[in-house]
């Protein structure tokens, strides 16, 4: 569904003001500790892979912290296959899950893809498909453009109240259950956002808002970054960032209604429901998925990585953002220090409106 806009306006955006300030980190040396790795082959998905346990992503060197201080997860590239072995990959997932009132930034250098791979950066309750899914990155094969969208039960859909810079609406019903399970899909209209061009421009930073007034994601290529991302910042506050790329307001799709509590989590798998689908896989490329590509020479996986700087975890004020993974103990954005950001009157042509 295209939208256009029939007026253009300059004004001081009405946006809620959304102030959150860091809970938690994942960076530098330390960055897998607090991950689960799935250590099982891909039941979820149908991909042609086998997740591996942390010690064996470890020695077979598929996860490590590589000399700039990033974390690196990785599909095996140098082992030759035959019928019907699988190729060694990485699924992991925080063992910590965050409320709605958090907020997800993560800086990435390098993401995965080829033909037959299958990478996504998301979010999901236990309890899937009715604590929700959040796709803040995934692609297939050789797609230009980063895709976005969320995952529910039935009742939750991408409203037409939304503000959002994308105009690429693919899906708006989210439910599991309406078109095989697409979800309501946005597509991020920059070749930058995935792929060769995206590594090629240093990569960038994605931004995922998971609030009572809905959700948001915003991706920056390296050279927009916006100052309140270019250092530490102890604090974030959203209307700094400018319009998200998509956004799935509340009045179509209420979080407390359809999300619970979200693990992060990063994989790769190969082929598949999606990658591995006919109408997915011949539109970017040829021959056959598991036989030609996941069977073929490792080096069709010399790009299938995630290069990661960071992971930042951000909680409103006052509000439970962290819950362990024995839900033992927990964290308030209260308890981390916090200052303002002031915000000046920004240009948009578009009158905003946010519920």
């Amino acid at each position: 569904m295209f939208r256009s806009l029939a007026f253009s306006l300059v004004l001081a955006p009405t946006l809620i003001n959304a102030q959150y300030s860091m809970v938690k980190e994942y960076a530098g040396s330390t960055f897998f500790d607090e991950w689960d790795f799935y250590n099982n082959f891909d039941n979820l998905t149908n991909g042609d892979v086998n997740y591996l346990s942390a010690k064996d992503a470890q020695a077979k060197n598929l996860a490590f912290i590589n000399g700039a201080g990033n974390a690196i997860m990785k599909v095996d590239n140098s082992s030759q296959l035959k019928f019907p072995q699988k190729r060694d990959s990485i699924r992991i997932a925080s063992k910590a899950k965050f409320t709605i009132g958090s907020l997800w930034i993560a800086d990435m250098t390098h993401v995965p893809f080829g033909c037959s791979v299958w990478p996504a950066w998301w979010s999901s309750a236990p309890t899937w498909p009715d604590g929700g899914e959040i796709d803040t990155f995934e692609g297939v094969n050789q797609v230009t453009m980063n895709q976005m969208g969320i995952h529910s039960s039935p009742g939750c859909i991408h409203s037409n109240t939304s503000v959002q810079s994308s105009t690429l609406i693919n899906s708006t019903d989210c439910s599991i259950f309406a078109n095989s399970n697409e979800g309501c899909i946005i597509t991020n209209p920059t070749t930058k956002s995935y792929g060769a061009p995206f590594a090629a421009a240093g990569g960038g930073i994605f931004v995922t808002e998971f609030a009572v007034k809905g959700i948001s994601i915003w991706f920056f290529t390296r050279s927009s970054i916006p100052d309140i991302l270019q250092g530490n910042a102890s604090s974030i506050d959203t209307t700094s960032l400018g319009m998200p790329v998509a956004n799935w307001p509340a009045d179509g799709c209420n979080p407390p209604d359809f999300f619970e509590p979200q693990s992060l989590i990063f994989d790769i798998t190969l082929c598949g429901d999606y990658a591995g689908n006919s109408n997915s896989f011949f539109q970017t490329c040829s021959g056959v998925c598991y036989q030609d590509w996941v069977l073929g020479s490792p080096s069709n996986y010399d790009n299938a990585y995630f290069e990661v700087r960071y992971v930042r975890v951000y909680g409103e004020s006052g509000e439970l953002t962290v819950i362990s993974s024995d839900d033992s103990s927990s964290l308030t954005a209260g308890a981390f220090k916090s200052f303002s950001i002031m915000t000046g009157a920004l240009a948009l042509t578009v009158l905003l409106l946010w519920v």
